[in-house]
């Protein structure tokens, strides 16, 4: 079998509560008529996705004749060659992302298996989800515990919240420090959520990597009763030795990765003992093998993995393969509920999310397909769809 064909299609819409939910999606066809389709991270809207597209498209010809089995080979092949480059930093990596997905895509279409199958088979049926909630009433924190009950009262067991822009007390547009008001705000919010929901619902809190250390530390100590599920990019994720001073502040869960990439990234967050869990973003951390080397790499500093995932249910089900095969999984972020087309932008087994959970797929490769009728009318900012072979 050979790659005959690269094609690349952005995808997406505008949504009120973010500027806009875009996703690039990469096609690879062979000699066989076997098609995969990987979902890579666009970056967000103000990233365009066409960054990524165009990284896609600049190793094409390195793709072309490749047998797509060689997985790994095609991997370090584009990775070594794009060192000089920034191959391990965005857009390239997630052009990595979305060409490794599809690969496992074809391989396990033309084995006849699901993809968790190639990576040595499965710990669990299902994954577990976390919803992200963003934010209620700003000024009322009775409407965050409204909204977690609410959710919770959908099958979730655990909830995430941001706390980093609330718009109540804020000193300064670009000082990461926190105010009295401001924090005194921040732990009311986050204090109703908790009396809200109770002890037995997981709590996460989000940051945005928003605050500097010392507003950091006093946050991360002043929760410590309320048994956080975690504290999410406390400070900025490019200094890691800031975050390990946070972590060994307090006895809160700290929790970062969604901007790291590769696992080389990840091994200095280890060794610098700078957070307990992760949550790598396996739409843009290298794709489905690379995924795997960061969670089994974890796995031996016994830190939990819980990705960051705002895929839509192609790139969900990747990730879903990814954390049914390692032992350490935790909780898989969920961002789409305020996306009422979400569902309908792909097929696979119905409905994609029920209880809190999905099911991982038993179809061949990774389960779920593009719907194309539907996928083509949501084509982000005038792009192509696929050309079809």
């Amino acid at each position: 079998m050979k790659i005959t064909d690269v094609q690349v299609s952005v995808i997406g819409r505008q949504e009120p509560w973010s500027g806009g939910s875009v996703w690039t999606f990469v096609r690879i066809y062979t000699d066989e008529g076997v098609t995969g389709t990987g979902e890579c991270n666009s970056g967000g809207p103000g990233f365009t996705g066409f960054a990524t597209k165009e990284a896609i498209l600049a190793v094409k010809d390195l793709l072309i004749g490749e047998d797509p089995f060689n997985v790994n080979l095609i991997y370090e092949k584009l990775r070594r060659r794009g060192r000089y480059g920034g191959s391990t930093n965005a857009p390239f990596v997630f052009a990595l992302t979305g060409i490794d997905n599809a690969l496992y895509d074809i391989m396990g279409k033309a084995l006849n298996v699901p993809v968790y199958k190639l990576l040595g088979g499965k710990f669990r049926d299902k994954i577990r989800l976390y919803a992200d909630c963003h934010a209620g009433d700003e000024e009322d924190p009775q409407s965050y515990a409204e909204k977690a009950l609410e959710v919770v009262g959908m099958g979730f067991s655990a909830v995430k919240f941001d706390v980093d822009n609330t718009g109540i007390g804020k000193l300064d547009e670009y000082n990461w420090s926190v105010g009295a008001k401001e924090m005194s705000h921040i732990l009311r919010l986050i204090e109703g959520i908790r009396k809200g929901v109770g002890f037995e619902i997981d709590l996460a809190i989000d940051c945005h990597g928003q605050f500097d250390v010392p507003s950091a530390i006093t946050l991360a100590k002043a929760v410590e009763p309320l048994r956080l599920l975690w504290l999410e990019e406390p400070v900025p994720a490019e200094n890691i030795d800031a975050l390990a001073q946070v972590k060994a502040s307090s006895s809160t869960v700290i929790c970062t990765g969604e901007n790291q990439y590769t696992r080389f990234e990840f091994l200095e967050i280890f060794t610098r003992k700078a957070a307990d869990v992760i949550m790598p973003d396996l739409a843009k951390a290298g794709g489905i093998a690379e995924a795997k080397r960061i969670a089994d790499l974890a796995d031996a500093f016994y830190i939990p993995i819980a990705p960051h995932n705002v895929s839509s249910p192609l790139g969900m089900m990747a990730a879903c393969h990814v954390l049914a095969s390692v032992p350490n999984f935790l909780v898989l972020e969920l961002h789409a509920l305020e996306i009422p087309w979400w569902n309908e932008l792909c097929i696979g087994d119905a409905p994609f999310v029920k209880d809190g959970y999905m099911t991982v797929s038993e179809r061949p490769g990774i389960g779920v397909e593009l719907n194309d009728d539907f996928a083509q009318t949501m084509l982000w900012n005038g792009d192509s769809y696929f050309k079809g072979q």
